[in-house]
């Protein structure tokens, strides 16, 4: 059958490419038997809706007609969405990394043998003509063809080769070596070193958030700080690149929300795509850096980020959608830029000078003749040179944001891509909680309730995960990353409110993860279940990429739920996950932050607080076990009456007053029931405030208040 086939499909990329010239198939068994039939190599090419070198390379190449022919002549060709097959894109990525021996990157372009799907030939984008250094997609369509029909017998000794490489990426393990902590301070040192002094972050152009990479490096201030020695310089990483990203234009100044990545050093002119899995850690992230410093500004960018979230990203069923688009109106950006006249024509007189003197509007236009609002100047500055004070400086910039913000949704906005996919959702799930948690937002949490709701109605059918839904339509098996991060998401939702469902949740979630993604004989998880498509190759992510590795997460999940079970065969899961990826760990320790957090915890076992009594009692107890950043703390308020109570809790009663229960890893203390005793007690693992007025506390019991500002 030729012809166009992604008309009925559900991804929003794929359709996109709908109409295209090129006889597109979606990847099925129908196209591979095509391929295997009529002996043509496949032309597989992977993407996603929000890219725009996707984009380019469609309006420059798949909707040629000349290219098309082509391509229809030569190949069967399959078009992939990226976001909803990460199992081909992980594979492929992998292929095209020991192929071409250089990062890969999106669009894919990648050319399969026929009857085994092997790539022998990769790259990614491929100009219309040649420029950039690159042949044009027409020359290496012919040249791949030529060589498919002439270099059979070199083309099948190359696969062997690759699928023998793929293999060895899924390691073997040692089970005689112990684990130790010194991939930890591996790990800082190799952060500082990339750490960027000036603009923060880490490296150079182009500059990509890396919130695990941050997460460990506030992690190890913690620890430091627990022990009485505080690294001041591991938190000043953290808070110098969070605070230049948060003012840069990477952030959107107005509406709120990170884009993908910065294309210079300053974080001022982003890859305007905004991505749900970008902002999921990086809200969790801006939330524990604030409770850790007490920096309004970071409290003000993680409740912006959230509001976003709620305003653009949430869909009216309650899941929340995956991305918006770099480009509108056809360009790149053009919905985020402005012009001073124009600023200018909306605000008043001392609003457009506090906004363009903060924001740049005087300085030369940074983004293809126009303006992307980055910040320039601190409040200081602007009281120095235009006489105001502090107070009115902020009250006049935020009026002008609110201004610019109502002329801006005016504009078309850019495109939605509304599949709703697990994984990602659970990674904002867990960033919504969280902030909830901290800044005390009931809404936040709702929010999070509501994507949960939708997770539990829609993709959870037959007692097993689905990856994707849109338009009333759930398909495909789901993968590790979505079993773990929602395991990993219903622990922070817990922490918030306890509903016995959801720990139930999430023990069926851990016991499907062992039953059909654990690796029994050599530890750790594949990211395909057992019953998954066979693929060339069965990945065991271990390191993280732009998303936390799904073996780091599923190992830090599993030892808190294994803890707060009384479960030894999710802890021994853990274990063993870490034993998997520790020659990895050890190698390129800053590349595995997510495994090294279920490392910590496993040398130095999650802090369990459960506190008991009737919920309007237990409050300030509640409140003041999560008043101070404390990363391997988890906290539980479970009502008195509450059925079903975990195994930690299994013997024991309901004290007639609020009491809570402290256990490190399986050695439990005895009961607290005295507040200020409690509180003397969390002391002892916390790290203090990095600054004396973050958080205060006065009174006992009755009197606990909590200073949030």
């Amino acid at each position: 059958m030729q012809g166009n086939r992604l008309q009925d499909c559900t991804s929003p990329y794929l359709q996109q490419h709908a109409e295209n010239p090129v006889h597109w198939h979606p990847w099925d068994e129908q196209a591979l038997a095509m391929a295997r039939e009529q002996g043509k190599p496949i032309m597989l090419s992977i993407g996603y809706s929000a890219c725009h070198w996707c984009h380019v390379m469609a309006h420059e190449s798949f909707e040629d007609e000349e290219t098309a022919a082509l391509m229809n002549e030569l190949f069967i060709n399959i078009k992939v969405d990226r976001e909803e097959r990460p199992d081909l894109d992980k594979i492929y990525q992998s292929a095209h990394q020991l192929l071409s021996q250089r990062p890969g990157g999106w669009p894919l372009t990648v050319f399969l043998t026929p009857d085994d799907q092997i790539p022998f030939f990769a790259g990614t984008y491929f100009p219309k003509e040649p420029r950039y250094g690159m042949p044009c997609f027409k020359d290496i369509l012919t040249s791949v063809a030529h060589a498919y029909q002439t270099q059979k017998k070199e083309i099948g000794e190359q696969n062997q080769s690759l699928l023998q490489a793929l293999s060895s990426l899924n390691p073997e393990t040692d089970t005689d070596e112990a684990l130790d902590s010194g991939p930890l301070e591996n790990a800082r040192q190799q952060l500082a070193r990339s750490f960027d002094e000036t603009h923060g972050g880490f490296g150079q152009a182009p500059k990509f958030p890396h919130p695990t990479s941050l997460n460990r490096m506030l992690r190890h201030w913690a620890a430091t700080a627990t022990q009485g020695a505080a690294d001041p310089r591991s938190l000043y990483i953290v808070d110098h690149s969070l605070t230049r990203m948060a003012l840069g234009g990477f952030n959107d100044q107005l509406g709120g929300g990170f884009c993908r990545y910065s294309v210079d050093d300053q974080w001022m002119i982003p890859h305007f795509e905004k991505m749900l899995y970008d902002n999921g850690p990086l809200l969790t992230l801006y939330s524990d850096i604030w409770l850790a410093t007490g920096k309004p500004l970071f409290r003000e960018t993680a409740e912006k980020t959230a509001e976003w979230v709620m305003r653009e990203m949430q869909s009216p069923a309650g899941g929340y959608y995956s991305t918006l688009d770099a480009d509108s109106e056809g360009a790149e950006g053009r919905f985020f830029i402005w012009t001073p006249e124009e600023v200018k024509q909306h605000l008043g007189d001392d609003e457009y000078r506090h906004f363009a003197l903060y924001y740049g509007l005087n300085q030369a236009a940074n983004f293809e003749g126009a303006w992307h609002l980055h910040n320039y100047a601190s409040v200081a500055q602007l009281n120095e040179t235009l006489g105001s004070s502090g107070e009115q400086a902020r009250k006049l910039l935020q009026s002008a944001r609110e201004k610019l913000f109502a002329v801006r949704e005016q504009r078309i906005h850019p495109g939605r891509d509304e599949k709703i996919l697990t994984s990602w959702n659970a990674l904002m799930i867990k960033g919504m909680v969280r902030a909830g948690r901290i800044f005390g937002n009931a809404d936040y949490i709702a929010s999070a309730e509501r994507a949960l709701a939708f997770i539990r109605q829609h993709l959870w059918q037959d007692n097993r995960l689905l990856a994707t839904h849109r338009d009333g339509v759930s398909a495909l098996p789901a993968y590790l990353d979505d079993y773990a991060y929602l395991i990993d998401a219903l622990l922070e939702l817990l922490q918030a409110r306890w509903d016995s469902a959801d720990l139930d949740f999430a023990t069926e979630l851990a016991e499907i993860l062992l039953e059909h993604f654990q690796d029994r004989e050599q530890g750790g998880f594949f990211f395909t279940a057992d019953d998954h498509e066979q693929l060339i190759h069965r990945p065991k992510p271990l390191g993280d990429d732009s998303t936390p590795a799904g073996n780091g997460v599923a190992a830090h999940a599993l030892a808190r739920l294994g803890h707060l079970l009384g479960e030894p065969r999710f802890l021994y899961a853990a274990e063993q996950t870490l034993k998997a990826g520790w020659a990895h760990i050890q190698q390129i320790p800053h590349a595995h932050c997510s495994l090294l957090e279920a490392l910590e915890e496993q040398l130095n076992p999650t802090e369990t607080i459960v506190i008991r009594g009737k919920a309007i009692e237990t409050q300030d107890w509640q409140e003041r076990a999560i008043s101070r950043f404390a990363p391997r703390r988890m906290t539980l308020a479970i009502p008195d009456d509450a059925a079903d109570l975990p195994g930690l809790l299994d013997a024991r009663q309901a004290a007639a007053r609020p009491c809570a229960y402290i256990c490190s890893g399986t050695r439990c203390e005895a009961p607290v029931d005295d507040f200020e005793l409690f509180c003397e007690r969390l002391a002892e693992s916390e790290a203090a405030p990095a600054h004396a007025d973050a958080n205060t506390f006065s009174g006992s019991a009755g009197s606990f208040k909590r200073h949030r500002e």
